[in-house]
């Protein structure tokens, strides 16, 4: 069965940005209580919802549970309606059929919800099946833990057998969350993409920045630091450039607008949620500049050519 039949649920309809909190404690590859505190977060998470940010992304392994905590201390504060997903890690000694179930009561404690809105595989790990991880997904989609139902990391052939197990449960799989930016398509080309619009499944893009990269704030003479030092190395950074001076250059045609902001509409212009991290006012300010405009479709084919070029640059290095 290909074809998910069940209408999708209205909970993303119309939700082009969020935030992604795995910053949020997390200490060692963003540098919390070092770079930044739990100050910073607070002020962070309030910057989002001021700037009309009303979806954010954690879960149970970020921070080791001190993003949802975050979340959980930090939401009470707040008038308006907020969407908050998360996730399940599916570790392989989670082997009991109340596996799921624990591990989103601790969630939710944490969080400070009865309910969530959005809740997630976050990885495809062996040894327990696709098929009873769904499974475990609908019992407590049907006693109203979670709102929806959704995957993440998950190919075209997991996409699909999840929808399939839902199914039978009459249950859509509302998203999946995947690595999509311009140095990382893909979905684009492996039928993933072309699958979860077909099908009514919203495609969550996390790191759309590619971790910062896309910010135009590195170069080659100015690498960044730390666990992402190895992956963008001072190769790719020399052949991004001419990808950061063509965002920097579209930019200025929409009054002003910076490479980040480029980057981040050209993923929305893809029909996806973008989810960019933050850990203070200014990174907010700048994600949120991303929305309540569009590239023209001669730009985004433009950005579609060059990033296409750093591929073929990439691969032969």
């Amino acid at each position: 069965m290909d074809k998910q039949a069940t209408p999708q649920p209205a909970i993303l309809d119309g939700v082009e940005l969020g935030i992604g909190t795995w910053a949020w404690g997390d200490r060692l590859v963003w540098g919390y209580g070092n770079k930044y505190s739990a100050n910073e977060v607070e002020e962070t998470f309030h910057a989002a919802i001021d700037n009309g940010i009303r979806f954010f992304d954690t879960a149970e392994v970020y921070g080791q549970g001190k993003s949802e905590k975050f979340i959980g201390q930090l939401l009470p504060s707040v008038n308006e309606k907020v969407m908050i997903a998360t996730k399940i890690m599916p570790y392989p000694w989670r082997l009991s059929k109340d596996a799921l179930r624990k591990t989103l009561a601790a969630s939710l404690k944490r969080l400070g919800l009865k309910k969530v809105d959005l809740y997630q595989m976050h990885w495809p790990l062996p040894p327990v099946s696709v098929e009873r991880w769904m499974q475990q997904m609908s019992e407590v989609y049907e006693e109203g833990l979670i709102s929806a139902v959704g995957v993440s990391n998950y190919n075209l052939e997991l996409t699909k057998r999840s929808v399939d197990a839902l199914q039978k449960k009459g249950i859509p799989l509302v998203s999946n969350q995947v690595e999509y930016h311009l140095l990382e398509r893909r979905i684009e080309k492996d039928g993933l993409m072309e699958y979860c619009k077909a099908n009514g499944i919203k495609i969550i893009a996390y790191s759309p920045l590619a971790m910062g990269i896309l910010s135009g704030k590195y170069t080659p003479d100015n690498p960044p630091k730390g666990t992402r030092s190895a992956h963008y190395n001072r190769a790719l950074l020399e052949a991004i450039q001419p990808l950061i001076k063509l965002m920097k250059s579209i930019g200025l045609d929409h009054d002003g607008k910076t490479a980040s902001q480029v980057a981040l509409n050209w993923v929305i212009c893809k029909g996806t949620l973008a989810i960019p991290g933050a850990k203070n006012i200014n990174q907010v300010e700048q994600n949120a500049g991303a929305v309540g405009w569009h590239l023209t479709e001669v730009e985004v084919q433009k950005l579609d050519e060059s990033s296409d070029l750093v591929s073929k640059i990439i691969s032969r290095n």
